[in-house]
């Protein structure tokens, strides 16, 4: 199977150096390769067990920490927002 990982790189935005394309060739056809071999799953029918009906949880409204003691241990705030360090460039 031909995988043309230039491609991918470009479609995910990616850069792969030259000398690294025929490594992630090689490992992206044996993710393939061993998805190719997983087991059939029967279409036939519901996988989901008719007589487990899950009922979920009620919804419960519970009250959270105070603002005003968050902000006090926060080490700098700006109009009752805790303020943080930028992290993206």
């Amino acid at each position: 199977m031909e995988i043309n990982i230039k491609h991918i790189a470009k479609l995910a935005k990616l850069s792969i150096p030259e000398d690294k394309l025929a490594k992630f060739e090689t490992e992206m056809q044996d993710m393939i390769k061993m998805v190719e071999n997983l087991p059939e799953i029967p279409t036939g029918g519901a996988v989901i067990d008719e007589n487990d009906t899950m009922e979920l949880r009620e919804d419960v409204v519970v009250p959270s920490s105070p603002r005003d003691e968050m902000i006090m241990n926060a080490p700098q705030t700006a109009a009752g927002c805790i303020l943080i360090p930028k992290v993206v460039e």
